[in-house]
């Protein structure tokens, strides 16, 4: 079949776009992932039993602001990423605000205690596993992400995936929250941040498989 021939043949019938189609997916895997990811936590992890006295401290809500601003930069960096020819802007700059004020309330929080008090303040109690579990917590929101972008048209594969690995860890991140004691902002710009780092790494690494089309 000559081009012209296939040309005339597709625009013959052609069919309207559905302009909520992308929103839908984005709103169903987002949702599918977060109730995975959530699932792992209560299910498997367990809820923290001292979730609610810990909501009344100002410790609690700079961590849970810090993965939440993470998670919508990085949703929007996502779906940018998914679209040929879509630019970052602003977004990349301000993930990395987003960090370094975090870094700023941390070493801060460092200066403010005895030197021997800056360890611990660091390390908590749980900085051997607190990334791999936000990694593995991140697991089904990946899956998610890569769901969603296999139905748009991505070409930039590698830096997709990573910012479906980064969108699932910054999420992953604020699902774990609910399981973690951990409130130090120096743990959290540390380990919190490794966490969300891991999946990046896999899916940058994993992208040009699993994006391809």
């Amino acid at each position: 079949m000559k081009t012209e021939d296939l040309t005339a043949m597709l625009a013959a019938n052609p069919e309207p776009i559905d302009p909520t189609r992308t929103r839908r997916r984005y709103v169903v895997g987002i949702t599918a992932g977060l109730l995975g990811a959530f699932s792992l936590v209560a299910g498997v992890l367990h809820l923290n039993p001292a979730l609610p006295r810990e909501a009344t401290q100002s410790a609690f809500w700079v961590r849970e602001v810090f993965c939440a601003s993470l998670s919508v930069l990085a949703v929007l960096m996502t779906g940018r990423l998914a679209r040929p020819g879509s630019r970052l802007g602003v977004v990349p700059a301000a993930i990395v605000g987003v960090v370094f004020t975090l870094w700023i309330l941390a070493a801060a929080a460092l200066l403010s205690v005895p030197p021997e008090s800056r360890l611990p303040l660091l390390l908590g109690s749980t900085f051997a596993v607190c990334p791999f579990l936000i990694a593995l917590v991140a697991a089904p929101l990946f899956l998610a992400f890569v769901w969603v972008l296999k139905d748009l048209a991505p070409t930039r594969l590698r830096w997709a995936g990573a910012g479906a690995g980064f969108a699932a860890g910054a999420m992953g991140a604020l699902t774990y929250s609910l399981h973690c004691p951990e409130l130090a902002a120096p743990f959290i710009g540390v380990w919190y941040l490794l966490g969300m780092l891991i999946p990046t790494a896999i899916g940058a690494s994993l992208g040009p498989q699993l994006l391809r089309w």
